[in-house]
C-alpha cells in the first residue's frame, strides 16, 4: 500500500515554482538602466560559473567507463540532437496557425538543448531501469551539447540568434566552453572540495539559473516582448509541446525495443532520450539571444515541467512491470563501476 502511495508527491517541482515567482518578479520590478546593466554583468558571471562546475563535476573516468554502451549512448545522442530538431523544424508548419516565429524559435532552441541528468537517473531508477546507463547518457548529452547546441543553433535559427556574428561566437567561447574547460582542467585539484560541498554548490547552481531568468525576463518586459503572447497561443505552445513529447517518448520506447535493447536499457533511453535540460538550456538562450532570451526561453521552462510531470507518471507505471532476466547486453558487471563514479555527479 505505501508503494503505491509514496510517488504521488510528484505535481509539482518546487524550482519550477520559485522559476516561476523570479518571472513574475521580473514583470513587476524588471531591473531598468544601471540596474539592468548590473543584472547582465551577474548574469554573464552565473553563466560562467556554472559551466566551471559543470566541467569540475564530470568525471572523465565516468565517461571512458560508459564508452562500453556506446549502442545505448549513441541511440540518445541522436535523439537528442536529431529527432528532437527534425521534429522543431517540422513544427514550422504551425506557424502562424498554432504559433507565432519568436514561440517557434523558442521551440525549436528546445528541441537543440542538452538532456538531463539528474531527473533521467531519477525516473530510469524508480523505473528499475539501468540507471549507469542513464548516469553516462545524460553526462555525454551534456558534454557533447556544449559545443553541438550552439553550432546547431548558429545553423537552424539563423537570424533567430541574432545573425550568430563573431561576437557572439566569441561570447558562447568565453562564457560556455572557456569556463568549462577550466573546471576539467581544475577538477583533480578542487574536485573534492566540489563533492564534499555539493549541497551548498547546488544552491549556487540553482541561484545563478535563477539570476539568469530574472535578467532575461527583465530585458523582455522592458522591450515588451511578452505583449507578443497572447494565452491562445500560450495555449497553442501547449499542444504542441505535448504531442512533442509524446511522439519522443513513443520513439524512444518503441524504437529502442526495434533495435534490440533490453527492458533496463529501453528505461534508461526513454528518459534520457526525450528529456531536455533546462539547467543547461537557460544559459546559453542568455548567451545566444541576447534581449530576446524570455521569449525564447518559455517553452523549454513549459516543455521542463511536463516532462517531470509525464515522465514521473511513466516510471510509477514502469515500476509495476515484471523484470526480465539480466543479460549480457546489460553489462552488469562494469555498470557496478559505474554506478560508484556515477553518484557523485547527482
Amino acid at each position: 500500500m505505501r508503494r503505491l502511495t509514496r510517488p504521488s508527491r510528484l505535481p509539482i517541482d518546487p524550482y519550477v515554482l520559485l522559476l516561476l515567482g523570479t518571472v513574475g518578479f521580473a514583470a513587476l520590478l524588471p531591473a531598468r538602466g544601471v540596474g539592468a546593466d548590473i543584472a547582465s554583468g551577474a548574469s554573464d558571471v552565473a553563466i560562467a560559473l556554472l559551466f566551471f562546475l559543470y566541467g569540475v563535476r564530470l568525471s572523465t573516468r565516468e565517461a571512458l567507463d560508459g564508452l562500453r554502451h556506446w549502442r545505448l549512448h549513441l541511440t540518445v545522442l541522436a535523439c537528442t540532437f536529431m529527432v528532437f530538431p527534425l521534429l522543431g523544424l517540422a513544427a514550422r508548419g504551425l506557424v502562424p496557425l498554432l504559433l507565432t516565429q519568436p514561440l517557434h524559435q523558442g521551440l525549436l532552441f528546445l528541441t537543440l538543448v542538452p538532456s538531463t541528468i539528474q531527473s533521467s537517473i531519477a525516473f530510469t531508477s524508480i523505473a528499475r531501469g539501468n540507471v549507469p546507463a542513464a548516469i553516462c547518457a545524460g553526462s555525454f548529452s551534456s558534454l557533447v551539447g556544449i559545443v553541438l547546441t550552439p553550432l546547431l543553433a548558429a545553423s537552424l535559427l539563423g537570424g533567430g540568434t541574432g545573425g550568430f556574428s563573431a561576437d557572439a561566437l566569441l561570447g558562447i567561447v568565453l562564457h560556455l566552453l572557456v569556463p568549462f574547460l577550466a573546471g576539467q582542467l581544475l577538477r583533480p585539484w578542487i574536485g573534492a572540495f566540489v563533492k564534499r560541498h555539493k549541497k551548498v554548490l547546488g544552491l549556487v547552481d540553482r541561484g545563478s539559473i535563477l539570476l539568469v531568468v530574472y535578467t532575461a525576463f527583465s530585458e523582455g518586459v522592458v522591450q515588451g516582448v511578452w505583449h507578443q503572447v497572447s494565452p491562445l497561443r500560450l495555449g497553442g505552445l501547449l499542444l504542441v509541446e505535448a504531442v512533442l513529447l509524446a511522439v519522443m517518448l513513443a520513439l524512444t520506447w518503441y524504437g529502442s525495443r526495434a533495435l534490440g535493447f533490453g527492458r533496463a536499457d529501453r528505461i534508461a533511453i526513454q528518459f534520457a532520450g526525450s528529456k531536455k535540460s533546462l539547467a543547461a538550456g537557460l544559459p546559453m538562450a542568455s548567451v545566444l539571444f541576447g534581449a530576446q532570451a524570455s521569449l525564447a526561453v518559455l517553452p523549454l521552462m513549459l516543455f521542463h515541467q511536463m516532462q517531470l510531470m509525464v515522465c514521473a507518471v511513466i516510471a510509477r507505471r514502469r515500476s509495476r512491470d515484471p523484470v526480465e532476466p539480466v543479460s549480457a547486453r546489460s553489462s552488469a558487471a562494469g555498470s557496478r563501476t559505474a554506478v560508484d563514479t556515477g553518484r557523485h555527479s547527482r
